[in-house]
């Protein structure tokens, strides 16, 4: 918990979105895609600071896969909010390939593109295999991949024998991102901006956040830490409603916990009659930072959460079936935080 001299309010910090680019039952990724960049176009005029896509793979209800080609098709039908990626595993490649993409990113878009960088595969273990083809490459050299990365962009000496162009001399803004403290202290000890996945692994934010804030030092990135964390919001007119929408994102949970992934589900009246005790207890811990409701309860459930965290930015991910009343979640979000 912060002092109280260091509490921050909702309009003190930055608000931005995340976007797993969902598949809906009965939808294509073409429709994904066209509202992927409506709500990236509405996200923009409506003050939000960035919007990144997440890469997942051989996942029946994420679109963004290939998550480099989305994040030009949201910079290039934008002008100013920042896209980026949130994040790209970079295991699941060669380092040299993602400076050339950020490059070629950064290139057409200048001054608007992140790179926020995980070191999970973002899928099934026969997929990570498909994407790796070494049973070895766990992540265990994310270190050395992350510092190669970044050698691409600013070589030191000028005489790399590989250079990336584009890429070479652009500033890129890395982020770590991470859902335990392997990144978090990582992210610490570089330098680096860290985003924590509250939205799915709540019970370890406090742990990795101590644990960034206790590792950082000071880089020619940043003077001091910087924190975004990760929270799932479902906000509607009425507490009942936000709570009916909420079961789609509590059934693709499910469909997780059970090892069924599947598009986006239509909401449902009663989650109960569809869940074990023990998944109940599932459900209970993954959304125990998840915020559903209206615009006041909202405002205090996020306020509560800001002073417990001490975040700089929130970055919301909202899995909602229907793509209207996706939009007006975020539309009612951003009443909460430009509120004074």
């Amino acid at each position: 918990m912060m002092q109280s001299q260091d509490i921050k309010s909702l309009k003190d910090i930055r608000f931005s979105i995340l976007d797993l680019s969902p598949i809906i039952k009965g939808g294509t990724p073409a429709d994904s895609f066209k509202n992927t960049l409506d709500l990236a176009q509405n996200a923009e005029n409506w003050g939000y600071y960035r919007y990144w896509l997440a890469e997942h793979h051989g996942m029946p209800g994420i679109a963004s896969s290939a998550t480099s080609l989305v994040i030009s098709h949201v910079a290039s039908g934008t002008s100013t909010i920042r896209v980026g990626s949130g994040g790209i595993m970079l295991p699941n490649h060669a380092p040299l390939v993602i400076a050339e993409q950020f490059g070629t990113l950064e290139s057409l878009y200048p001054g608007r593109i992140d790179l926020g960088l995980g070191r999970a595969p973002g899928t099934d273990q026969f997929t990570a295999y498909a994407l790796r083809h070494d049973r070895r490459n766990d992540g265990r050299d994310f270190p050395e991949q992350v510092a190669e990365l970044r050698s691409y962009f600013n070589p030191s000496d000028g005489k790399n024998k590989v250079r990336a162009i584009p890429g070479e001399g652009l500033n890129i803004p890395i982020w770590l991102l991470g859902s335990s403290g392997f990144s978090a202290q990582l992210a610490g000890e570089l330098g680096l901006p860290f985003s924590f996945a509250s939205h799915f692994a709540p019970e370890n934010t406090s742990q990795a956040l101590e644990l960034y804030r206790r590792s950082f030092k000071a880089s020619e990135v940043l003077k001091e830490p910087y924190v975004m964390v990760g929270v799932n919001v479902i906000a509607a007119e009425t507490d009942d409603e936000a709570s009916y929408l909420s079961t789609s994102m509590q059934q693709q949970f499910l469909n997780l916990f059970r090892n069924h992934p599947a598009p986006l589900q239509p909401p449902i009246e009663a989650m109960i009659d569809f869940t074990s005790e023990y998944e109940k207890l599932l459900l209970e811990q993954r959304l125990k930072s998840t915020v559903i409701g209206t615009n006041e309860t909202i405002k205090d459930k996020l306020q509560k959460f800001l002073e417990k965290t001490g975040a700089d930015e929130m970055i919301i991910n909202s899995q909602i079936f229907n793509h209207a009343a996706r939009l007006k979640s975020y539309h009612i979000l951003t009443e909460v935080f430009q509120s004074k």
